[in-house]
Protein backbone atom coordinates (compact mmCIF):
# COMPACT_ATOMS: atom_id res chain seq x y z
CA UNK A 1 0.00 0.00 0.00
CA UNK A 2 1.35 3.34 -0.99
CA UNK A 3 1.46 6.34 1.45
CA UNK A 4 -0.58 8.14 -0.34
CA UNK A 5 -3.54 5.11 -0.01
CA UNK A 6 -2.95 5.07 3.50
CA UNK A 7 -3.59 8.79 4.20
CA UNK A 8 -7.01 8.27 2.11
CA UNK A 9 -7.98 5.01 4.68
CA UNK A 10 -7.38 7.20 7.39
CA UNK A 11 -9.03 9.74 6.15
CA UNK A 12 -12.26 7.15 4.78
CA UNK A 13 -12.25 6.26 8.32
CA UNK A 14 -12.50 9.05 10.01
CA UNK A 15 -15.27 10.39 7.99
CA UNK A 16 -17.10 6.69 9.16
CA UNK A 17 -17.21 5.71 5.85
CA UNK A 18 -14.50 2.18 6.88
CA UNK A 19 -11.27 1.76 5.91
CA UNK A 20 -11.53 0.39 2.39
CA UNK A 21 -11.65 2.42 -0.89
CA UNK A 22 -14.28 3.81 -2.50
CA UNK A 23 -17.68 1.33 -3.41
CA UNK A 24 -18.38 1.21 -7.23
CA UNK A 25 -21.92 2.98 -5.52
CA UNK A 26 -20.02 5.76 -4.17
CA UNK A 27 -17.88 5.38 -7.33
CA UNK A 28 -21.16 5.76 -9.25
CA UNK A 29 -22.70 8.49 -7.29
CA UNK A 30 -19.85 10.54 -7.54
CA UNK A 31 -19.63 10.05 -11.55
CA UNK A 32 -23.84 11.29 -11.78
CA UNK A 33 -22.79 14.54 -9.73
CA UNK A 34 -19.79 15.67 -11.80
CA UNK A 35 -21.88 14.92 -14.62
CA UNK A 36 -25.16 16.70 -13.89
CA UNK A 37 -23.41 19.66 -11.58
CA UNK A 38 -24.76 22.94 -12.74
CA UNK A 39 -21.21 24.94 -14.92
CA UNK A 40 -21.44 28.51 -12.82
CA UNK A 41 -21.91 31.76 -14.33
CA UNK A 42 -20.32 32.90 -17.23
CA UNK A 43 -18.75 35.82 -18.33
CA UNK A 44 -20.78 37.05 -21.47
CA UNK A 45 -18.71 36.57 -24.87
CA UNK A 46 -20.22 38.06 -27.50
CA UNK A 47 -19.40 38.63 -31.00
CA UNK A 48 -16.32 37.73 -33.17
CA UNK A 49 -14.25 35.19 -31.14
CA UNK A 50 -10.94 36.34 -32.90
CA UNK A 51 -11.18 39.95 -32.50
CA UNK A 52 -12.17 39.76 -28.57
CA UNK A 53 -9.08 37.30 -28.43
CA UNK A 54 -6.39 39.66 -30.24
CA UNK A 55 -8.04 42.33 -27.90
CA UNK A 56 -6.85 40.74 -24.97
CA UNK A 57 -4.40 39.19 -25.94
CA UNK A 58 -2.57 42.60 -26.60
CA UNK A 59 -3.95 43.87 -23.49
CA UNK A 60 -1.13 41.37 -21.93
CA UNK A 61 1.43 42.62 -23.70
CA UNK A 62 1.20 40.17 -26.62
CA UNK A 63 1.97 41.17 -30.17
CA UNK A 64 0.14 39.41 -33.17
CA UNK A 65 0.02 38.66 -36.92
CA UNK A 66 -2.77 37.05 -39.16
CA UNK A 67 -2.31 34.93 -42.21
CA UNK A 68 -4.24 33.11 -44.48
CA UNK A 69 -3.02 29.52 -44.07
CA UNK A 70 -0.23 27.65 -42.55
CA UNK A 71 2.29 28.12 -45.56
CA UNK A 72 2.36 31.95 -44.67
CA UNK A 73 3.05 31.15 -41.06
CA UNK A 74 7.52 30.95 -41.36
CA UNK A 75 7.61 34.41 -43.60
CA UNK A 76 5.26 35.94 -40.86
CA UNK A 77 7.57 34.58 -38.29
CA UNK A 78 10.49 35.32 -40.31
CA UNK A 79 8.99 39.49 -40.93
CA UNK A 80 8.35 39.29 -36.83
CA UNK A 81 11.90 38.76 -36.40
CA UNK A 82 13.44 41.32 -38.84
CA UNK A 83 11.28 43.96 -37.11
CA UNK A 84 12.36 43.33 -33.82
CA UNK A 85 16.17 42.41 -35.07
CA UNK A 86 15.86 38.76 -33.14
CA UNK A 87 17.57 35.94 -34.24
CA UNK A 88 16.78 33.24 -36.65
CA UNK A 89 17.09 30.69 -34.33
CA UNK A 90 16.05 28.46 -32.06
CA UNK A 91 13.41 25.20 -31.62
CA UNK A 92 10.18 24.23 -32.79
CA UNK A 93 7.53 21.49 -31.98
CA UNK A 94 8.17 18.61 -33.48
CA UNK A 95 4.41 18.65 -34.19
CA UNK A 96 4.96 21.44 -36.72
CA UNK A 97 8.63 20.19 -38.14
CA UNK A 98 6.66 19.84 -41.81
CA UNK A 99 6.18 23.66 -41.67
CA UNK A 100 9.18 25.33 -44.34
CA UNK A 101 10.83 27.22 -41.59
CA UNK A 102 14.01 26.78 -43.43
CA UNK A 103 12.27 28.61 -46.36
CA UNK A 104 12.08 31.52 -44.75
CA UNK A 105 15.82 31.32 -43.40
CA UNK A 106 14.80 30.39 -40.03
CA UNK A 107 17.32 27.42 -38.19
CA UNK A 108 14.26 26.21 -36.19
CA UNK A 109 15.08 22.23 -34.50
CA UNK A 110 11.80 20.44 -34.04
CA UNK A 111 13.41 19.31 -30.15
CA UNK A 112 12.29 20.11 -26.90
CA UNK A 113 14.20 23.77 -25.47
CA UNK A 114 17.72 23.78 -24.48
CA UNK A 115 19.38 26.88 -22.68
CA UNK A 116 20.58 28.65 -25.76
CA UNK A 117 17.55 28.86 -27.76
CA UNK A 118 16.86 32.52 -28.44
CA UNK A 119 13.58 31.65 -30.14
CA UNK A 120 10.53 28.57 -29.29
CA UNK A 121 7.45 28.34 -31.80
CA UNK A 122 4.59 26.34 -30.63
CA UNK A 123 1.62 25.86 -31.66
CA UNK A 124 -2.12 25.80 -29.38
CA UNK A 125 -4.12 23.08 -28.06
CA UNK A 126 -6.63 26.22 -28.28
CA UNK A 127 -6.77 29.53 -26.75
CA UNK A 128 -9.21 31.99 -25.09
CA UNK A 129 -11.14 34.38 -26.38
CA UNK A 130 -12.02 35.62 -22.81
CA UNK A 131 -8.84 36.25 -21.62
CA UNK A 132 -6.37 36.32 -24.64
CA UNK A 133 -4.85 33.28 -23.04
CA UNK A 134 -3.65 30.02 -24.92
CA UNK A 135 -3.88 26.91 -23.54
CA UNK A 136 -1.05 24.12 -24.04
CA UNK A 137 -0.44 20.41 -23.68
CA UNK A 138 2.41 18.62 -23.04
CA UNK A 139 2.91 15.31 -25.28
CA UNK A 140 6.25 14.21 -27.50
CA UNK A 141 5.62 16.22 -30.22
CA UNK A 142 4.64 19.11 -27.80
CA UNK A 143 7.65 19.82 -25.16
CA UNK A 144 6.26 22.53 -22.82
CA UNK A 145 10.29 24.06 -22.73
CA UNK A 146 9.67 25.75 -26.15
CA UNK A 147 7.36 27.92 -24.59
CA UNK A 148 8.67 28.27 -21.37
CA UNK A 149 12.57 28.76 -22.08
CA UNK A 150 13.31 30.71 -25.12
CA UNK A 151 13.31 34.63 -24.43
CA UNK A 152 10.61 34.86 -27.21
CA UNK A 153 7.89 32.97 -27.46
CA UNK A 154 5.93 33.04 -31.14
CA UNK A 155 2.50 30.86 -30.86
CA UNK A 156 0.91 29.49 -33.80
CA UNK A 157 -2.80 29.57 -33.77
CA UNK A 158 -5.35 28.40 -36.15
CA UNK A 159 -8.63 31.32 -35.49
CA UNK A 160 -10.71 27.43 -35.76
CA UNK A 161 -9.27 26.91 -32.27
CA UNK A 162 -10.54 29.96 -30.50
CA UNK A 163 -13.10 29.28 -28.07
CA UNK A 164 -14.60 31.34 -25.48
CA UNK A 165 -13.82 30.53 -22.09
CA UNK A 166 -11.49 28.20 -20.44
CA UNK A 167 -14.20 26.07 -19.53
CA UNK A 168 -14.80 25.34 -23.42
CA UNK A 169 -11.22 24.41 -23.28
CA UNK A 170 -11.53 21.60 -20.94
CA UNK A 171 -14.48 20.64 -22.27
CA UNK A 172 -12.32 20.34 -25.83
CA UNK A 173 -9.77 18.47 -23.48
CA UNK A 174 -12.02 15.58 -22.46
CA UNK A 175 -13.70 15.21 -25.74
CA UNK A 176 -10.47 14.92 -27.84
CA UNK A 177 -7.74 13.76 -25.64
CA UNK A 178 -7.92 10.30 -24.36
CA UNK A 179 -5.62 10.70 -21.45
CA UNK A 180 -5.10 13.82 -19.84
CA UNK A 181 -1.90 14.80 -20.19
CA UNK A 182 1.38 15.21 -17.65
CA UNK A 183 0.66 19.25 -18.16
CA UNK A 184 -1.30 21.74 -19.51
CA UNK A 185 0.07 25.40 -19.44
CA UNK A 186 -2.41 28.48 -19.45
CA UNK A 187 -0.17 31.74 -21.07
CA UNK A 188 -1.28 35.24 -20.68
CA UNK A 189 0.79 37.18 -22.09
CA UNK A 190 4.99 37.41 -21.07
CA UNK A 191 6.24 35.94 -18.29
CA UNK A 192 6.08 38.93 -16.07
CA UNK A 193 6.10 40.21 -11.97
CA UNK A 194 5.89 43.43 -10.90
CA UNK A 195 7.06 42.13 -6.84
CA UNK A 196 9.74 44.47 -6.35
CA UNK A 197 8.09 48.59 -5.46
CA UNK A 198 5.18 47.11 -7.77
CA UNK A 199 7.35 47.86 -11.20
CA UNK A 200 6.11 45.77 -13.62
CA UNK A 201 8.83 43.46 -15.01
CA UNK A 202 8.48 41.71 -18.25
CA UNK A 203 10.43 38.12 -18.43
CA UNK A 204 11.48 37.60 -15.13
CA UNK A 205 10.29 33.66 -14.99
CA UNK A 206 10.17 32.87 -18.94
CA UNK A 207 9.88 35.18 -21.98
CA UNK A 208 10.13 38.16 -22.77
CA UNK A 209 7.85 38.46 -25.98
CA UNK A 210 4.96 36.66 -26.54
CA UNK A 211 4.13 36.83 -30.69
CA UNK A 212 1.31 35.22 -31.43
CA UNK A 213 0.53 34.39 -35.70
CA UNK A 214 -3.51 33.73 -36.53
CA UNK A 215 -3.67 31.13 -39.16
CA UNK A 216 -7.74 31.54 -41.06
Amino acid sequence: MTARERILQRIRRAQGRGGQGPSAAEREAVGTYLHAHPRGPLPEVAGDLVARFCDRAGAASSTWDRVAGTEAVPAAVRRYLDAEDLPKTGCVWPDLAGVDWAGAGLALAPRAAQGDDAIGVTGVFCALAETGTLMLVSGAGTPASVSLLPETHIAVVPVTRIVAHMEAGWDLARAELRVLPRAVNFISGPSRTADIEQTLVLGAHGPYRLHIVLVG
